[in-house]
C-alpha cells in the first residue's frame, strides 16, 4: 500500500485520486500518533474515527474504513517523514494546523501522555513546516475540546 501511494504521488503510477492519498496518509499520521506510546487504546481508535469523520464528513462506517486503511498504511510506511511529506506538500500550511490539532486530540485522547508522544509531536511539528507557536495554539485547542 505504501509503495503504491508513493508511485502515484511520484508519478510513477496513474494518479486516480490525490485527495484520497491524503486522507490515507492523515489516518496513518493519526493511527502512529496513537500508536506511539505502544499502546493502541479504544478512546485514540474512536477519536481518530471521530477526526476523519468530521474532517472529510463520513459516516461511522467509512471514517473506521479509512482508519483501517490508515493501520495499514501506518504499518508499510518505514518512517514520520514519508507520512509528513505527502500532508505538507498537498495540504496548505494554513491547514496544517488544525492536522496538528488533529494528532494531538489523539494523543491527549487516553488521558495519559508520556516522553514518547511528546518527541511525536515535537517531530511531527517540524515535518509539517510548522511552528512552535502554532503546535502550543493547536496543543491548547485540543485539549480545551477534550475537557
Amino acid at each position: 500500500m505504501f509503495a503504491d501511494l508513493m508511485n502515484r504521488l511520484l508519478g510513477t503510477a496513474p494518479q486516480p485520486d490525490p485527495e484520497e492519498d491524503y486522507r490515507q496518509s492523515l489516518a496513518a499520521l493519526l493511527v502512529r500518533c496513537a500508536k506511539v506510546d505502544y499502546e493502541y487504546a479504544a478512546a485514540e481508535q474512536a477519536r481518530i474515527d471521530e477526526i476523519l469523520a468530521l474532517r472529510y464528513g463520513l459516516d461511522a462506517h467509512a471514517a473506521a474504513a479509512l482508519r483501517g486503511d490508515g493501520e495499514t498504511l501506518e504499518a508499510e510506511a518505514g518512517d514520520t517523514v514519508h507520512l509528513t511529506q505527502v500532508i505538507k506538500n498537498g495540504v496548505p500550511h494554513e491547514e496544517r494546523g488544525a492536522i496538528l490539532e488533529a494528532l494531538w486530540s489523539v494523543a491527549l485522547a487516553d488521558e495519559a501522555r508520556d516522553h514518547t508522544e511528546n518527541a511525536f509531536m515535537r517531530l511531527a511539528v517540524k515535518l509539517l513546516g510548522l511552528s512552535d507557536v502554532e503546535n502550543g495554539i493547536a496543543r491548547q485547542k485540543a485539549k480545551a475540546a477534550l475537557d
